[in-house]
């Protein structure tokens, strides 16, 4: 008599398990797919990507190669952003800004800097002029080849987006809080009123057309330096906005939105593993820096040009101290904690 009432109460379990976990289970499946997806989207052939066969050879392989992320030393990725305003349909974006993400699995080590864009390079296979020439010339390959002889850093991957994709973005993720420093005022007969520059200072919620302006705005007596500075902190603060929960949840949408205005040579497996590492970071922060470091540029007229130049190989070491100067800060936390629990228990044995 007694032995069917466990059976009533083992099947009514199995049937809410399963109300409960499969539409869990169908979400995750909808989830990932529309992620390996759209992913695959991002990586776009040459009669889809903005720069066509630009850095490619004639049997259209890629005339630089990046080199291979192993997955436990530094990464470096290059952040184009493009400016698309006034081209003609098959004419090539200019790079508005460039910026590179390192990030060090091994130290949880996390830099943003921010390239200004009229520095003087020499472009492989080209001249030297400003690095914003490289993306024009060769497209993101020649872009990345460009920046990592500039820097010395190994520049694994890239991730381009123009202006529409970033106000796109911004919307996406529902806008940003982010406080304005000052009154920022701009307008140009040559940009058309879409693009003018109206911000007012205060903390205040960003959408896309005003987070655009901020990070446009150039016109004070810091100019590009100032600007660059401006790009980092609101990149921070989109990228905070993006890791949390409910940006997670509908990250699938979110990509679907940008897709058309971004393109990348990361694979899926690669985004998941840079997200993944990024995340790690998202308590920490990043450490802002600007190349070349306001010390060590200078402006130069070269064959009556304005470019800002710097000694490269000052400037390479200059990152690489900064990376040993973030390791020996991260190795002097340790003792400190471990001084702190010997102290705890020494003072705990004492009283017993």
């Amino acid at each position: 008599m007694v032995t069917k009432k466990p059976k009533k109460k083992s099947k009514k379990l199995l049937w809410t398990s399963l109300i409960i976990f499969t539409p869990i289970l169908i979400f995750i499946v909808y989830y990932v797919s529309s992620l390996v997806s759209l992913g695959q989207d991002l990586n776009k052939d040459k009669g889809e990507s903005a720069f066509g066969d630009l850095g490619n050879d004639e049997n259209g392989d890629p005339i630089y190669s990046p080199p291979e992320w192993e997955g436990n030393e530094r990464v470096n990725i290059l952040l184009l952003g493009g400016d698309t305003r006034g081209l003609s349909e098959n004419e090539v974006p200019r790079s508005d800004t460039m910026m590179v993400m390192s990030l060090d699995p091994e130290t949880n080590q996390a830099f943003l800097f921010s390239i200004l864009r009229d520095s003087y390079v020499d472009i492989p296979g080209y001249w030297g002029t400003k690095i914003n020439a490289a993306l024009v010339f060769g497209g993101p390959n020649l872009a990345m080849e460009t920046v990592s002889n500039f820097t010395g850093l190994p520049i694994q991957y890239y991730v381009y987006v123009d202006f529409e994709g970033f106000t796109e973005l911004v919307d996406a993720i529902g806008g940003v809080e982010f406080y304005v420093e000052k009154d920022m005022y701009y307008t140009s007969r040559a940009d058309g009123p879409e693009f003018d520059i109206n911000l007012k200072e205060g903390l205040q919620h960003l959408d896309g057309k005003k987070a655009l302006q901020y990070v446009r705005y150039r016109y004070d007596v810091q100019s590009d330096f100032g600007r660059t500075e401006r790009q980092r902190n609101l990149l921070k603060a989109v990228a905070d906005e993006m890791l949390t929960f409910s940006n997670l949840i509908t990250l699938p949408n979110t990509l679907e939105e940008i897709e058309p205005y971004i393109e990348t040579n990361l694979t899926v497996s690669e985004m998941v593993k840079l997200g993944s590492l990024a995340y790690k970071h998202k308590d920490n922060g990043f450490q802002s820096e600007q190349l070349p470091p306001p010390d060590l540029v200078r402006d130069e007229i070269i064959d009556n040009i304005s470019y800002l130049t710097a000694d490269e190989i000052q400037m390479k070491q200059y990152i690489q101290d900064l990376f040993e100067q973030a390791t020996l800060e991260d190795k002097a936390e340790v003792p400190q904690e471990n001084e702190e629990t010997t102290n705890i228990e020494s003072s705990q044995a004492g009283s017993e």
